[in-house]
């Protein structure tokens, strides 16, 4: 039996070419800028090293390494969730005129990171995925392994979770 051809040695660099981009903005989006050079390399290392494993029979190469990228995320997990708590104690902070963007961003992530840290760690995975990794439910549902009812069931429950601390935070502004 051999690997497919689009994960041929001689092709390989085409693929990490292609999807290294959406496979870092979805890792950064979860762990932060410093560990998703690394997370997002060590995807392609794993993709690699089991890149005979792959059947395209079962699935899209896209999902297979976000499904590779999650769980190497998972293993960072507690970075993760001291990431979100961190955004999530952010105070805004008072700056010369003219840099209100500056405001605006603290207030944005600290917003994001209180509402992220109170979702499961299932719940958050799906939401990402979609948010950061552009992937629709058969994708994220094959890149974790679970059916696509359980992503639209987690996704449902991570928008009413989320709206609550969203709404609550934009109306006291």
């Amino acid at each position: 039996m051999t690997a497919a051809p689009v994960l041929d040695v001689e092709r390989f660099t085409q693929v990490h070419d292609r999807y290294f981009p959406d496979i870092h903005r979805y890792v950064a989006g979860r762990l932060g800028a410093q560990a998703a050079e690394d997370v997002a390399a060590e995807t392609f290392l794993v993709a690699f090293d089991r890149r005979k494993a792959f059947d395209p029979t079962r699935g899209d190469l896209r999902a297979w390494l976000f499904g590779i990228a999650t769980n190497l995320v998972s293993r960072h997990r507690r970075k993760e969730a001291r990431h979100y708590r961190a955004l999530s104690r952010l105070e805004p902070r008072e700056v010369a005129e003219g840099h209100e963007s500056r405001v605006v961003d603290s207030v944005v992530a600290a917003r994001v990171g209180k509402a992220l840290s109170r979702l499961s760690a299932g719940e958050r995975d799906v939401l990402l995925l979609v948010a950061l990794g552009d992937l629709g439910y058969a994708e994220v549902a094959e890149a974790l392994g679970i059916s696509t009812g359980t992503v639209g069931s987690r996704l449902t429950r991570a928008r009413k979770k989320l709206n609550p601390v969203l709404s609550q935070e934009v109306s006291d502004e």
